[in-house]
């Protein structure tokens, strides 16, 4: 994209030009009054704005008068062009719409680039404190639905003008059977600009580290909606749920595979494990992969994935440990999450980019449920021809005929994106859909700085460097290309980040993999009753999420539960060891759901701030933040289900205890170093903060989607 101060220059509209935020302006005196400069420029726009809606309703009552005269003596001649006149108010609500967009973003970006060139959270304290005070321009006007009841009114008169000619119902008579005009379409079309996703989907989004970037421009659009398959999508989603299932559906059976092969029941926590040990390595070549194709490393995974699991199944009958390691090692290099990422943030439209993250994250969760569901369902046991299928071998059969069939859908189905070089734009495309409509006042903006002073010719030269250093530092944004300069980019911050990543994936992995030793050396569970127990835990993944995402999200900063959701990670573990002479079930149950809950709230905070305090050049390329992030969890894990093995042999009786000291020490290390960085970890709600108001205000238009023809 261009740089922003050039792109309002172009988007403005001539007659309006003195009432947007002077960006340069702000640019060049980024340390001098900085506030009270910002204040100005936000009276500005709000007092202008507050103006504009006052002409656009006084317009619509002078219509509203001709309406109802019309309304005793009907004129065809006449309704028509009160129809024209309408749709004038209309094309000028819609530039009123943009103006409040293109300044919105550019407050966002100014204080983002004080925040970044300074070093200090100054958007926090700024909009924190204008928000707040009883004369905040913020809240007097963009906490209201002024503009909405501006469209409202709009699409109710032009309702009654198509109705004149037969029924007199109103549009909230029958909401339903409202016809379209284009120009609420255009309205519409500019509201869902400031009105992208719910909080929850948001929450959700975050765990899948997804990057959400600025509103694209109509040519963006294009290039996202050609490259935009529902069906691949869906593949995408279908792979990530496979693979978890894959991951999970082993864990109630593993003590009891090894120990059919002749290895300790503790040896579980190796053939978890090795699949994630592969992970690490898969990640990498996997994003690698997929700057070139998406659909050849799916080929790829589902191919590796059936031929793993078949291995995993035939190493009952060939009675060989080291053929079902081989197996589950193979499951781990056909780890395509890296590719499922990639696809959703490089090819889904904007617009529905959050509901795809979501969309993700719950394909994550309800594949972590229904392995251990399946896996407690699959207890027969039988042998066809040479092959012995019971609860060991039928979880490798099972994930091994889905891979196949999904193989083939694949390659029936997936649709290879088109890359840049291939995107064709039509020439001349505007900036918007509704060039039938709008006129050519909101296509071109202005090529000169706003507001010139007596020192014109000096502020033309300090833009012109403005300018080129903004370019120059294109280069310093570039992706990182090797995990040692990803390295390098990780601040104190996003160390920490990590850190509590690994924390909570460490954790979460000991109570999972080491489940079916400890329930059945303290409790005596069966498979089945394991299987139950952890599709349990798995199900509690979204309602949580619902939970924290819808309400406790916005009590609460996201640094404040990230915090306590640490804490409360920190009492599972220790109400989790075993001290007393007898261990019961309700205090490994009440423990274990203390310790999951918390760390599930814990991973969609964590990964949210990450985003946050994250490089911006780690948010694409090979070597991506999703891609550390995956690597820290997926080395959690590793180094976890090894402490399971290696604790094996000092005995089940210790096994408990053994394995969660690490988790303890890991949490309490955690959450001092949050303590300790605790001022650095800002959220992202401060920042779009004037959109979200803005947002608040156009609600009614959302849910009125008014549309007459």
């Amino acid at each position: 994209m261009v740089n922003f101060g050039k792109k309002m220059m172009s988007d403005q509209v001539e007659e309006w030009k003195g009432y947007y935020i002077n960006y340069k302006l702000m640019k060049k005196r980024i340390l001098k009054d900085f506030s009270r400069m910002l204040d100005d420029q936000i009276e500005k726009i709000v007092l202008f704005l507050l103006e504009q809606q006052g002409l656009l309703a006084s317009r619509i009552e002078k219509l509203g008068k001709q309406r109802a005269i019309l309304f005793e003596q009907p004129d065809i001649s006449r309704i028509s062009e009160l129809r024209e006149a309408y749709r004038a108010v209309g094309q000028d609500l819609v530039k009123l719409l943009r103006f409040v967009d293109l300044n919105a973003t550019g407050i966002r970006k100014i204080l983002k680039k004080f925040d970044k060139r300074f070093g200090y959270r100054f958007t926090d304290y700024y909009l924190t404190s204008r928000s707040n005070h009883p004369y905040s321009q913020l809240q007097q006007v963009f906490k209201q639905v002024g503009l909405g009841a501006v469209v409202g009114a709009l699409s109710r008169n032009l309702a009654d003008l198509q109705e004149c000619q037969g029924s007199y119902l109103s549009i909230y008579d029958q909401p339903s059977a409202t016809p379209k005009d284009p120009i609420i379409d255009v309205i519409n079309a500019s509201v869902d600009k400031l009105t992208r996703s719910t909080n929850f989907l948001r929450f959700l989004g975050q765990h899948a580290l997804i990057t959400q970037e600025e509103v694209p421009s109509a040519d963006e659009e294009q290039i996202e909606e050609q490259r935009y398959s529902f069906i691949s999508l869906l593949l995408n989603l279908v792979n990530t749920f496979l693979y978890m299932v894959n991951t999970y559906i082993i864990v109630p059976t593993a003590d009891d595979y090894s120990v059919s092969l002749g290895a300790p029941a503790t040896v579980c926590g190796v053939i978890i494990g090795s699949m994630a040990v592969a992970q690490i390595f898969s990640s990498v070549y996997f994003s690698a992969w997929s700057n070139k194709s998406y659909f050849r490393p799916l080929v790829f995974s589902s191919i590796v994935l059936f031929l793993g699991n078949v291995l995993y199944a035939l190493a009952y009958d060939m009675n060989s440990i080291v053929i079902l390691l081989i197996g589950r090692l193979l499951c781990g290099m056909g780890s395509a999450r890296a590719v499922n990422r990639r696809y959703i943030s490089d090819c889904v439209p904007s617009k529905i980019r959050m509901q795809a993250s979501a969309g993700f994250v719950s394909a994550s969760a309800l594949g972590m449920a229904c392995g251990p569901a399946l896996a407690g369902l699959l207890q027969s046991n039988f042998k066809l021809y040479a092959f012995t299928f019971n609860e060991d071998t039928l979880p490798g059969w099972v994930m091994a005929f889905a891979w196949l069939a999904y193989l083939i859908w694949l390659w029936i189905s997936f649709k290879e994106p088109v890359r840049d070089t291939e995107v064709n734009i039509p020439e001349g495309s505007g900036s918007g859909s509704a060039g039938h409509v709008v006129t050519d006042e909101l296509e071109n903006g202005l090529a000169q700085p706003l507001l010139l002073s007596s020192e014109d010719k000096q502020n033309e030269d300090d833009d012109h460097d403005i300018d080129e250093s903004e370019e120059a530092s294109e280069d310093s944004r570039k992706p990182a290309t090797s995990l040692r300069s990803a390295y390098r980019l990780l601040t104190p911050s996003v160390k920490v980040q990590l850190l509590i990543y690994f924390m909570l994936k460490y954790a979460m992995e000991i109570l999972l993999s080491e489940s079916s030793v400890i329930t059945g050396h303290y409790f005596r569970w069966t498979t089945s009753s394991v299987a139950i127990f952890l599709a349990v835990l798995g199900l509690t993944v979204l309602p949580v999420n619902a939970v924290v995402g819808t309400y406790i999200s916005n009590m609460f900063e996201d640094r404040q539960i990230l915090l306590a959701s640490e804490i409360m990670v920190l009492v599972g573990i220790i109400f989790s060891f075993h001290v007393t002479s007898s261990y019961t079930v309700p205090q490994y149950v009440t423990s274990a759901l203390i310790t999951f809950v918390s760390a599930e709230v814990l991973e969609g905070v964590n990964l949210s701030l990450l985003s946050n305090v994250m490089s911006s050049r780690l948010a694409r390329g090979t070597y991506n933040g999703g891609l550390l992030s995956t690597e820290a969890g997926t080395f959690a894990r590793v180094v976890a289900d090894g402490t399971i093995t290696l604790a094996g042999y000092l005995g089940e009786d210790k096994l408990l205890n053994v394995t969660l000291l690490p988790s303890l020490v890991i949490c309490v290390a955690s959450i001092v170093a949050t303590v300790y960085r605790f001022d650095s970890f800002m959220s992202n709600k401060s920042l779009k903060y004037f959109c979200d108001a803005l947002a608040e205000a156009l609600d009614c238009v959302q849910l009125q989607k008014l549309v007459i023809d």
